[in-house]
């Protein structure tokens, strides 16, 4: 730790000054503008910010999972406690990205059974969380039971294998996510889930405040 007396050393400052800029210069660099805020309170089943980064997760990882495996990635769940601020509304930055995402997870696709995605289904509704989900919609009955379930808008068959796009810590079954551990095979994508962030604003420019009713309540 950086002591009272280092502090005021000015010889130090001197030398860690031209490092603190470009650091500074780094963070505060505008990547892209969002129309509103986006916030993780915004609703009881789901958020814009859950949306915008279930979205992002999946689109950016997406072209990697399939140029190396030939495969597509179906849907992706992250965890509601992992979105650590809101999005404020204009300038974003890269400051925004790590504010938002400041743990080092990285993406994960796991290769599921639907019998899996039905336990998924089951561990958001008793969770009563809005954990971000894209590529999955699905129906919560008067019953508190899931029913229509669908991934890219097909019906889930049990002995089908979904991939699934998700984050290192939920996908060793950090927050009781226990159908990841049965999980058919595992790839570890390389590439932190802050710097999909980064990219995806990168790429988009103007965020999309995505309302669209992935989870219908009866």
């Amino acid at each position: 730790a950086i002591t009272d007396k280092e502090k005021q050393d000015p010889k130090i400052e001197n030398f860690i000054k031209p490092y603190r800029d470009h650091i500074d210069n780094d963070l505060n660099s505008i990547l892209a503008y969002s129309p509103e805020t986006l916030d993780k309170s915004s609703g009881k089943w789901q958020t814009t910010i859950g949306n915008l980064m279930a979205d992002a997760t999946l689109q950016c990882g997406n072209p990697i999972f399939l140029s190396r495996e030939k495969k597509n990635i179906d849907l992706c769940i992250l965890n509601h406690g992992g979105i650590r601020a809101i999005l404020p509304k204009g300038n974003v930055t890269t400051r925004t990205a790590y504010e938002i995402m400041p743990f080092e997870n990285s993406l994960v696709v796991i290769a599921l059974k639907g019998e899996q995605i039905f336990e998924m289904v089951d561990y958001f509704i008793a969770t009563q969380k809005p954990h971000p989900l894209s590529g999955i919609t699905f129906t919560i009955g008067k019953d508190n039971v899931a029913k229509n379930i669908l991934i890219q808008g097909k019906p889930v068959l049990k002995e089908t294998i979904y991939y699934v796009a998700t984050n290192d810590y939920l996908a060793n079954g950090g927050d009781n996510m226990n159908f990841f551990k049965k999980g058919t095979q595992k790839y570890d994508m390389d590439y932190k889930l802050r710097n999909i962030l980064i990219d995806y604003f990168k790429e988009v420019d103007t965020i999309p405040v995505l309302n669209d009713i992935r989870v219908t309540i009866e």
